[in-house]
């Protein structure tokens, strides 16, 4: 579909938007209202959010977003919508429908959403936006001032990751998975490599990536043939950021008896006694911040960072989903990251 262009506001009546919505709305999936308390505090404060490739029910990164969303409606009181856009296409669109009905703050879920999430604030310089994984202009200009970008230090959470499987590791040899080959990935990597080589210097990471464009987060195929070879080469500990191509990842440990780690949000249950643990990745943490300083009128633009100082990363290890990880594992692993809080230790975020 083809973007929308919007006309100065000055000149563009409420019809405009009205008849622009109904022609848009048949390219998404049905919007879905969350259940927001009716007497709630802020229940005219509006806040929508567009989901990434895979959408809701990922059992990642989106639905960390979405549970943000929803905490949001319940403590906060607000007035919450999502879309789901059918293809890349129509990312900048579904913006544009909940910009255009005045909502108070609009979420793109996903790096992907940047440069969508710049052409639309500019646009509607008047309506916050927030996007998960920001990533700056490309050509050196500046961002909106009513964009923030969200993003995070994943490889605080991958080091720990990496310090449990270079712990548990009997080959000395582990893997990494990951999806799209881009700078934001890579950040997962070098944290998990650094991980690994702090508890097992002479552990050797095997790691692939599934491809170059957005659909490597969505290739379970992919994911189980790289997961495959890394396991021939002697890898019996595999961590995937990569989206719903790590199903694929799951899949090839399950058959050959070895451990994954999943990744954004607890995966244990996508194949409970293969998934030892999974690196937590707090998109929630990060939208309900976002909304509640819309609510408490004291949104401003810029980038904002969350690792393991603001809770904004970190692992399973406890209850029942992290009893493989051994005791003094944990205790090594809570170390280190105490370490990284306190400054002590630099996590590595490029190769």
């Amino acid at each position: 579909m083809a973007s929308t262009k919007t006309a100065p506001p000055s000149r563009l009546p409420v019809i405009t938007f009205s008849v622009a919505f109904a022609a848009l709305a048949s390219v998404f999936l049905p919007a879905r209202a969350d259940d927001s308390p009716k007497g709630g505090a802020h229940r005219d404060v509006r806040i929508g959010l567009v989901f990434d490739v895979g959408g809701r029910g990922d059992k990642s990164f989106n639905d960390a977003a979405y549970e943000g969303l929803s905490r949001a409606a319940r403590e906060l009181g607000v007035t919450t919508e999502v879309l789901e856009p059918s293809g890349a296409e129509d990312r900048e669109a579904a913006m544009r429908l909940f910009a255009a009905r005045g909502f108070d703050l609009v979420i793109g879920v996903g790096f992907i959403f940047s440069t969508d999430v710049n052409v639309v604030a500019k646009a509607f310089p008047k309506t916050p936006f927030a996007c998960i994984d920001y990533a700056p202009p490309f050509d050196g200009s500046p961002m909106p001032l009513n964009v923030r970008g969200l993003r995070f230090r994943e490889e605080e959470g991958s080091f720990l990751v990496g310090a449990v499987a270079g712990s548990i590791t009997k080959t000395n040899h582990v893997g990494f998975v990951g999806g799209m080959d881009i700078p934001l990935i890579r950040k997962f990597e070098a944290g998990y490599r650094a991980g690994v080589r702090e508890v097992c210097p002479t552990c050797i990471v095997h790691s692939g990536y599934s491809g170059t464009t957005p659909d490597a987060f969505r290739d379970p195929v992919k994911g189980k043939a790289l997961a495959n070879s890394q396991i021939a080469a002697g890898a019996d500990v595999i961590y995937h950021a990569s989206g719903t191509t790590g199903h694929g990842v799951f899949e090839a440990s399950r058959e050959m008896g070895v451990k994954a780690i999943g990744v954004d949000a607890d995966q244990f249950d996508e194949m409970p006694g293969t998934i030892v643990t999974s690196m937590i990745k707090r998109g929630d943490v990060a939208v309900f911040d976002t909304i509640r300083a819309v609510t408490d009128k004291r949104f401003s633009g810029g980038l904002t960072s969350f690792g393991l100082a603001e809770d904004g990363v970190g692992y399973v290890n406890e209850g029942p989903h992290a009893t493989a990880i051994p005791d003094e594992v944990k205790k090594r692993v809570a170390d280190l990251a105490q370490r990284v809080v306190k400054g002590e230790l630099k996590v590595p975020d490029q190769l």
